[in-house]
């Protein structure tokens, strides 16, 4: 949840829609929601998703929420820790630390950051919020864009030895490699092509392992999520057609005209989301549709242990983005989660012993039939 939305309506009824979609996930049994940090350019509303966070959790019971992301250059690293570790108090441990470099440049510009440090950065403020996390001695660190004299967190974290922390990927190797430097889980928040040189997913996953090793850090493949924008319908022409229009204003008016960022379609707008699917982009389509290229990236990969569902709020109508999002629930998380396996077991048992069962049901009738009518039919003494 960056979120994303369209700079045409009230940003207080959009805030208020991302915390229902949490809500209704909350109710539907998802396991994570994350939620990110932006400062410009319109579509991105949410500044702080530790206060966002903070009202998500009281109104929600079991689903965990990270931060994804928090960008790190931004912040001096003690008041990361220190919040951070706060939620996990209040939370009692729904809490889950993601960060990365920050994503928006206009986001750094007016922070007076340059462009090219960011990455330096968060690698420097990420390995002081891991100490402040796991040491208790005071710690006094001088940098170029910040300063510690004697620090430490008076309240400890609540989960052991810290709350679950990852660090975000965008198709670079970079992501990776911090992540196994900090022994971090990684956020992989696109996709390649499988067309483009890049395109050995397993590659960035082997970057993780070769950092953690170098760093004397571990990493596991289960803790390793892939995002893709996800709509699921009842037949894929619905599906495609509830996002027909949304997914190409986004892709067109923001990436394109706000950020930037040229698409490699020069096609119509409401044809835009036909050429995303074709290059395996977004999953549109049924519940089928979706269990099939989770797989097919399970193959890709080598093995990851989380799919996120990105970018669909307010993309298509209201209703249909709540539908979605209970398809994904009901057929396709079963699917992955081991909760099918004693139904169909218990359905093959039940089938295979049909004729055995309709046979003693029907001797029990006869025998409660032939029960009553020896009682009914009995003389009175």
């Amino acid at each position: 949840m960056a979120p994303f939305h369209r700079i045409n309506e009230n940003p207080t009824l959009a805030l208020e829609r991302d915390l229902e979609l949490i809500q209704w996930m909350d109710t539907l049994g998802f396991d994570e929601a994350w939620v990110g940090e932006h400062h410009s350019a319109g579509w991105e509303t949410i500044s702080s998703p530790e206060i966002f966070i903070g009202i998500a959790a009281d109104r929600t019971r079991h689903i965990k929420l990270g931060t994804g992301v928090i960008s790190l250059p931004y912040h001096h690293p003690l008041h990361v820790a220190n919040r951070m570790v706060l939620l996990d108090h209040l939370t009692r441990g729904r809490v889950m630390l993601g960060v990365g470099p920050g994503a928006l440049v206009t986001d750094a510009h007016m922070l007076g950051i340059e462009p090219n440090v960011q990455r330096k950065r968060m690698d420097e403020a990420l390995e002081i919020i891991m100490r402040l996390f796991t040491e208790t001695e005071p710690i006094t660190y001088v940098s170029d864009w910040f300063e510690m004299h004697e620090a430490m967190l008076q309240v400890r974290p609540f989960t052991k030895p810290h709350m679950p922390v990852a660090v975000a990927s965008v198709r670079s190797p970079s992501g990776p490699a911090l992540a196994g430097k900090h022994g971090a889980a990684v956020l992989s928040m696109s996709v390649p092509r499988e067309t483009e040189a890049r395109a050995d997913m397993n590659y960035l996953w082997n970057v993780a392992e070769e950092s953690a090793a170098e760093h004397e850090q571990t990493v596991r493949r289960d803790e390793w999520r892939l995002v893709l924008p996800v709509h699921l319908a009842e037949s894929r022409e619905e599906a495609m057609r509830d996002i027909r229009m949304g997914a190409g204003q986004f892709n067109r008016e923001y990436l394109e005209e706000t950020l930037g960022r040229p698409m490699d379609f020069d096609g119509p707008t409401d044809k835009i989301i036909d050429h995303l699917v074709d290059m395996g982009e977004w999953i549109i389509g049924t519940p089928d549709d979706c269990i099939e290229t989770i797989h097919r990236l399970d193959e890709r990969t080598g093995g990851f242990g989380g799919f996120l569902i990105g970018f669909t709020q307010d993309l298509a109508p209201r209703e249909k983005v709540l539908r979605s999002y209970e398809l994904m629930a009901r057929y396709v998380m079963p699917h992955f989660q081991g909760s099918l396996a004693g139904l169909s077991g218990s359905n093959e048992w039940a089938r295979k012993r049909s004729d055995h069962t309709r046979e003693a049901m029907n001797q029990a009738v006869e025998v409660a039939k032939q029960d009553y009518e020896g009682r009914h039919n009995a003389v009175p003494s």
